[in-house]
């Protein structure tokens, strides 16, 4: 902690106010903090590597059979799907970080310091969103081993690499403010699995919207995975991306609309 807080001390105007670079620059520093605490914590590897792994392992060789008729056309197909599944995952490690930080009295040694007081929560969510893109990219990785080919082209992975983590940033604000209500990581944890686990599992992500009952299918057109992954997986594949992007960005300004200023304000009430 000496070493982290040595560096991102500034100067700070007369009205008591930190200068927005200096801001900035706090926050891109509280987030090179966080990457860096993995190197001192190889657990968290798990969450962010071996994870992802077994997701795709488990949904291609145990369910490709009976869902395609193979592994690898089932691949194809929920590859995408996956991603979106692990990314929303990975954004309540968000909410589990800052609760155990805010447990543990980390908040309350970072405001003594002349610092923004955003910065170590942005920094958190930034780090994160770092994070994402590595396990995205691992998950990426294996696929083409596996088979999966994007065939959207260089300009469609990397849409649709910033469409996910567009997605993912808003969904954090959400994760947020989780992670300053519950009352320990146990209870955030709980909470994710009660509300992810059942939206992305009747979504497009893993099956296609038409095997649905009527009432579910009624619901997977709206919910906000399906447009994430059918935009995600159109973008890889080369598929019509153009209704499923616009709806994915419009459930992401909502999202983030919704949860930012109450996360803010359960954040400045709790430091």
């Amino acid at each position: 902690m000496t070493a982290a807080t040595t560096t991102i001390t500034a100067p700070i105007s007369k009205s008591g106010r930190v200068r927005p670079l200096d801001g900035m620059r706090q926050t891109f520093t509280m987030a090179w903090r966080s990457l860096v605490a993995v190197k001192h914590n190889p657990l968290e590897l798990v969450d962010y590597s071996i994870t992802p792994i077994m997701f795709v392992f488990l949904f291609t060789y145990v369910l490709g059979g009976q869902m395609a008729g193979s592994p690898e056309a089932y691949l194809k197909y929920a590859l995408p799907g996956i991603i979106v599944q692990n990314t929303l995952f990975m954004t309540m490690y968000t909410a589990m970080a800052l609760n155990t930080d805010l447990t543990k009295g980390v908040f309350d040694r970072l405001r003594s310091l002349p610092i923004a007081r955003s910065a170590p929560l942005i920094g958190r969510i930034t780090a994160d969103l770092a994070k994402h893109v590595w396990a995205l990219l691992l998950m990426i990785g294996l696929g083409l081993l596996l088979g999966f080919r994007i065939t959207g082209g260089l300009d469609g992975f990397l849409l649709g690499t910033l469409l996910v983590v567009v997605f993912a940033a808003a969904v954090s604000w959400s994760a947020v403010l989780i992670g300053m209500l519950a009352g320990d990581a146990e209870k955030v944890q709980a909470f994710a699995f009660t509300i992810i686990f059942p939206i992305t599992f009747t979504s497009s992500a893993f099956v296609m919207v038409d095997t649905m009952p009527g009432w579910l299918q009624a619901w997977s057109d709206v919910n906000p995975v399906t447009h994430l992954s059918d935009a995600f997986r159109g973008l890889l594949l080369g598929g019509p991306v153009a209704e499923p992007v616009v709806w994915s960005l419009v459930w992401a300004a909502g999202i983030a609309l919704v949860f930012y200023p109450l996360a803010m304000r359960a954040y400045r009430a709790k430091t």
